[in-house]
């Protein structure tokens, strides 16, 4: 689905600047109408770990295009390809393709030194498909409303189980300059991956502490968005310079919550407040 719009955070900051808003109706010279380039560099303020109540900020590079006919479309610390391209005036669009993804959740800059005595954990490599389905010019002619979902697996050896990423975002332009997204996402994981980041198992609960627990598998998180973009030419479609902000919430839920890591050493509400430059080219 061409210019798809992605909602995790502030890879969502990047697709902004292709959104479908603006794609289907254009000035005669569009960057969006062929191949193009975005890529950006911005930093986050983040929780050390899932879970943590202690932050760091973080930079975070940027890359989305369109290339012969694919997508490339961001992802938190990785790229998601959509090989379906629909038409500039259609009213349903469509998405699929591969995603993959780097998590290095635990597995470096822990600031609890009783969570840091638990041990850290292996970065995880993700790999799997994404899909989706967009609903355009739903209360005005330049809006876009989309349900997606990325399922993915890791194949680094880490928690070697699943996870599945529901989501829903709505965008539509605030003038030729600035774009808005609103999006709600969550996720679910397996037992596999519960047991990796939310159990403590006996030996961690000597070095650490903290009681022993078991987690399961189940929802995790919920989370909403709120992202700006604003190219500064003053029209999104001419590409050059942009800025982007992003604030997240997300909600440990389940297991996710009640785990020590996050219960005894942390807190289940987690901010995610973030910006950073953009040129398309």
């Amino acid at each position: 689905m061409r210019s798809r719009l992605n909602i995790t955070l502030l890879a969502a900051g990047a697709a902004l600047f292709a959104s479908p808003v603006f794609a289907q109706e254009a000035p005669e010279e569009n960057v969006l109408d062929g191949d193009y380039l975005t890529v950006g560099v911005g930093a986050v303020y983040v929780p050390t770990y899932r879970g943590s109540d202690d932050y760091v900020i973080s930079p975070v590079p940027l890359v989305r295009g369109h290339f012969k006919g694919v997508d490339i479309n961001p992802r938190v610390a990785g790229v998601a390809l959509d090989f379906i391209q629909d038409p500039k005036d259609a009213k349903i669009g469509f998405s699929l393709g591969p995603v993959a993804t780097y998590s290095a959740n635990r597995a470096g800059r822990i600031k609890d030194p009783v969570v840091r005595a638990a041990g850290k954990l292996d970065p995880a490599i993700e790999v799997g498909f994404n899909a989706g389905i967009t609903a355009y010019k739903l209360l005005s002619d330049y809006d876009a409303l989309t349900v997606s979902a990325d399922v993915k697996w890791d194949v680094n050896g880490a928690y070697k189980g699943m996870t599945v990423n529901p989501a829903i975002s709505y965008a539509t332009p605030l003038s030729t300059a600035l774009v808005g997204v609103l999006a709600v996402s969550a996720r679910r994981v397996d037992n596999d991956f519960a047991s990796y980041y939310y159990s403590v198992t006996p030996l961690q609960s000597a070095a650490s502490g903290l009681p022993v627990y078991r987690a399961k598998g189940g929802w995790d998180s919920v989370n909403t968005s709120l992202l700006l973009a604003y190219d500064l030419s003053g029209d999104v479609r001419d590409g050059g310079l942009s800025l982007f902000g992003v604030a997240n919430y997300s909600r440990m839920l389940n297991d996710a919550k009640d785990t020590p890591f996050t219960s005894i050493r942390g807190d289940a509400n987690q901010w995610i407040i973030g910006g950073g430059v953009a040129y398309t080219f």
